[in-house]
């Protein structure tokens, strides 16, 4: 376990994840616990957060944390609902705003000689998101900031080292958010901003064998960044005890599984290509609901590694790429109170038949934080800049049912767009770029003759975590070449659209 953590109480805000990005951005490790379920044993935590909450406290049931082995024994840092929290439960008094607080701000007035707002000024633009504000503060309370329209907008508990805000410093619109957070983690709590991609590997390898010891382990690789990151952390903790297995589901991209694995080759992994695309399919056969499609081919995956699993013997552990944004939209985080957005086929326990254990190396961390521990342990460029691709494959880019020839023409729509990204020198400026079948025939006119055909979506979103994502404004005359390509050489396809949402409200995927 690190030594110097902090830990982050959700309260069920939208924002939580982003306090932890923030955090682990100034080189500090970081955890996300429910406000309800923390960690019994706190010795390893040097400061604590509360986050905000879509709650109220002056509901009748307000999420009330018991904070005894917390305040006046760790620095403390609350925000939003935290601060209103410490308030009204400590002497001051939280009403209803005269006017909903949401949206950008600027500091009025900043206490000067405070460590906590060192080398912030007023005129710093905050973000605020809340409909309650603090009227009067909580005993021993001492205002430090305010806005045009709340007073008490930053306060400090004296004789204690907490410290309260009402906006949010981990979102964007909050420009010296990052500072602010800097200030209070390593100038006041004295937080050592230790943990790097180095120092992750080190302590994953170290806890791997740990928990895994001289037991064989199999992982299913993908080709993406995430599950070659996790092979090779666990090739370093157990050497030649993993066993990856790829498997051509039968909704992988065109020649992926062949490419994939001539990937691997010289890379030193114990690598094994299974082929399963009839079992996906039949699976599948039928199906429209994207929940039903996800758990059909979550379902089969476990099938097949309990089967490849029983070849492999002594096998005891079930290795996935699982990262945090997976973890975070599939259910609530740790248990706490965020709302599930969509199911992961690699989220989640395994069922009773399946006897192996699961181990999960990179659970805890950002796909950016992937890609540099993937950096520090020498993999390819190439590889670690590859686009994220979903583990139930075109699977989720066919609206509708799915069928072999479904499958054929997405595979051909996709090459030409993402091979088109890589020789018009786009594809690096993506973080993310996949193309979707729609469950919808259009008229064209092909040859003087009437066509009744697919339409395809294509999707290109810039993002550093999959958390939040922005539509790319690729350039015109990129898009009028690969829509004609797409309708001149795939049969099946009249019509091509771009896909102009952003995450949120639209998510990356379609389904």
């Amino acid at each position: 376990m690190q030594q110097h953590n902090v830990l982050i109480l959700d309260f069920g805000s939208q924002y939580t994840q982003l306090i932890a990005r923030r955090v682990r951005e100034l080189n500090i490790y970081c955890e996300i616990h429910p406000y309800n379920n923390p960690p019994k044993d706190l010795t390893n935590y040097k400061a604590v957060i509360l986050s905000g909450s879509p709650s109220s406290v002056r509901s009748e049931d307000p999420p009330h944390p018991d904070l005894s082995e917390i305040r006046g024994k760790k620095p403390l840092l609350a925000v939003c609902y935290g601060a209103q929290y410490l308030a009204h439960f400590s002497g001051g008094l939280v009403g209803q705003s005269n006017t909903r607080e949401y949206g950008r701000a600027n500091l009025s007035y900043v206490k000067e000689n405070e460590v906590f707002f060192e080398n912030i000024t007023t005129g710093s633009q905050v973000w605020m998101s809340h409909s309650d504000t603090i009227k009067e503060l909580p005993t021993n309370g001492l205002r430090l900031a305010s806005t045009n329209d709340v007073e008490n907008a930053a306060y400090k508990i004296e004789g204690e080292q907490t410290f309260a805000i009402q906006f949010h410093p981990e979102v964007y619109h909050s420009t010296d958010g990052k500072k602010l957070l800097e200030n209070f983690l390593v100038k006041i709590a004295g937080v050592a901003q230790t943990w790097t991609p180095d120092s992750f590997v080190e302590s994953t390898v170290e806890a791997i064998r740990e928990k895994v010891g001289t037991e064989k382990v199999v992982l299913g690789l993908s080709g993406g960044v995430d599950s070659t990151v996790a092979a090779v952390l666990l090739h370093k903790a157990i050497g030649k005890n993993l066993h990856c297995i790829f498997v051509n589901n039968g909704l992988l991209r065109k020649n992926e599984f062949t490419d994939v694995l001539k990937q691997y080759e010289g890379m030193g992994l114990n690598v094994k290509g299974v082929d399963a695309s009839d079992r996906f399919l039949d699976a599948l056969k039928g199906l429209t609901d994207p929940e039903a499609k996800r758990k059909a081919i979550g379902k089969a995956f476990i099938e097949v590694f309990d089967d490849e699993s029983h070849k492999i013997e002594d096998a005891k552990w079930l290795a996935q790429g699982t990262i945090y944004p997976d973890v975070i939209e599939s259910v609530s985080v740790n248990g706490g109170p965020s709302a599930t957005i969509k199911s992961h086929h690699n989220v989640g326990g395994l069922p009773d038949f399946m006897k192996l254990k699961i181990v999960e190396p990179l659970r805890m961390i950002f796909k950016d934080e992937v890609r540099r521990v993937g950096a520090s342990m020498g993999i390819d460029k190439e590889l670690l800049g590859r686009h994220p691709f979903p583990g139930p494959g075109l699977g989720i880019r066919i609206l509708g049912d799915i069928t072999k020839e479904k499958v054929r023409i997405l595979q051909e729509v996709d090459a030409i767009f993402i091979n088109g990204l890589k020789k018009s020198g786009l594809y690096d400026s993506v973080w993310q770029a996949g193309a979707m079948l729609l469950p919808v025939n259009s008229v064209g006119v092909m040859g003087d003759e009437r066509t009744y055909e697919k339409v395809v979506a294509l999707r290109a979103v810039e993002s550093t975590d999959g958390m939040t994502a922005d539509w790319v404004n690729l350039p015109y005359e990129f898009l009028q070449k690969t829509s004609n390509d797409i309708i001149n050489k795939v049969k099946g396809v009249n019509r091509v659209v771009y896909d102009i949402s952003s995450k949120p409200p639209a998510t990356i995927e379609w389904e």
